[in-house]
């Protein structure tokens, strides 16, 4: 793995300022089935490790998604901020946009007392080699890492596969946090669409 190039556009005010810019997938507001309590999920896109059998293939194409500046996707979180426990970040793989991420999470410690959770196809000898990475796990309370295998399908306490490992990086949560989250979540949207999320066998995390 390596530090991906961030995307660029200039800045406002007439200052020339560069602006770092996610590439996302889709946004939900509230869900339970991301982790501990009502969370802002938050899915990435663009994804070169093409794990077989992959719940969202829909993520992995890196010139998809829509394209939102630091400061409009923080804002949108605060604003529910007071409806939710914290935030999650799925892929897509976050990591393959590592400046964008860590700019995120350094602006959520700041501005909220949110938690965070991430999940990667990483493992931590591969996040290593990421130059941002270090930083970003110290800004992240629960790290669920390692790609996803189908013949060793889990589907429970939010691991995909039994290979993958939960990592608590901070004393905010436990084991014990995880053990009730349902593993599919059905919603509406505003907008009538039907958003399928979860670790279920054959669930796509965003439909």
């Amino acid at each position: 793995p390596r530090s991906s190039t961030p995307l660029y556009t200039a800045g406002t005010g007439g200052k020339g300022e560069a602006i770092v810019l996610l590439n996302l997938h889709a946004l939900l507001a509230q869900s339970s089935a991301n982790g501990p309590g009502e969370r802002f999920v938050i899915w990435f896109q663009g994804c070169t490790l093409g794990c077989p059998n992959c719940f969202n293939p829909r993520t992995h194409a890196a010139d998809m998604g829509e394209h939102w500046s630091v400061e409009q996707l923080l804002e949108r979180i605060l604003a529910d901020s007071k409806q939710i426990e914290g935030i999650t970040i799925s892929g897509g793989e976050p990591f393959q946009q590592p400046v964008a991420l860590l700019e995120l999470l350094r602006r959520i410690k700041q501005q909220s007392d949110l938690s965070v959770l991430i999940f990667t196809g990483y493992n931590l000898a591969e996040l290593e080699q990421i130059q941002e990475a270090s930083e970003i796990l110290t800004l992240t309370d629960i790290l669920i890492a390692g790609r996803y295998v189908r013949t060793l399908h889990l589907g429970h306490q939010l691991l995909g596969s039994s290979n993958q490992q939960i990592h608590f990086l901070s004393p905010r949560y436990s084991h014990q946090d995880l053990l009730n989250l349902p593993e599919v979540e059905l919603q509406i949207d505003l907008q009538g669409r039907i958003v399928l999320t979860g670790i279920g066998e054959s669930n796509e995390w965003v439909q």
